[in-house]
């Protein structure tokens, strides 16, 4: 939501920018050749992991946005659980075929990793936009100038939390 928070500046925002992928959209595979790519939250499934290398894979630059995405974050809060099966079980229920409504994980759930990362320790990061989320105005910064193809110094415009 804070891209919205940019109010007019995301309109001057979309004259430059062509979006090309997003989960809200109805693309199915991660296109080659993305200039600058926006990840948010951490790595938490198999799934997560694939399409996190995927996405490096295919984009120049890449963001870590948001402080799940910087430092693991409210996600990492289940690794001092070594196994994720408490995690599974908390969501859906010590027997879930017991439990009107609720529905054991198959297929369609993605197996949970073990350890939830941050973007970094699976892949490079050119980029951190920390912040939950990160402002309206660095969003703004950020991206203005990365389209208009400078180099970022972030060191004094950003801090986690």
């Amino acid at each position: 939501m804070s891209l919205l928070d940019m109010d007019e500046r995301l309109l001057d925002l979309a004259s430059l920018i062509d979006l090309v992928y997003s989960p809200i959209m109805d693309v199915k595979e991660f296109p080659e050749g993305v200039d600058i790519t926006l990840v948010e939250g951490a790595v938490a499934n198999e799934d997560n992991a694939r399409m996190l290398r995927l996405v490096r894979e295919r984009t120049d630059v890449l963001v870590a946005f948001g402080d799940c995405a910087v430092a693991g974050n409210v996600t990492a809060l289940r690794n001092p659980i070594a196994n994720p099966l408490p995690v599974l079980q908390r969501s859906y229920g010590p027997d879930p075929s017991r439990m009107p409504g609720l529905h054991t994980p198959d297929a369609e759930v993605p197996p949970l990793v073990t350890k939830v990362e941050n973007l970094r320790a699976l892949v490079r990061v050119d980029y951190y936009l920390p912040g939950c989320p990160p402002s309206a105005d660095l969003i703004f910064f950020v991206l203005s100038e990365l389209v208009a193809g400078r180099t970022l110094n972030l060191q004094s415009r950003a801090t986690l939390g």
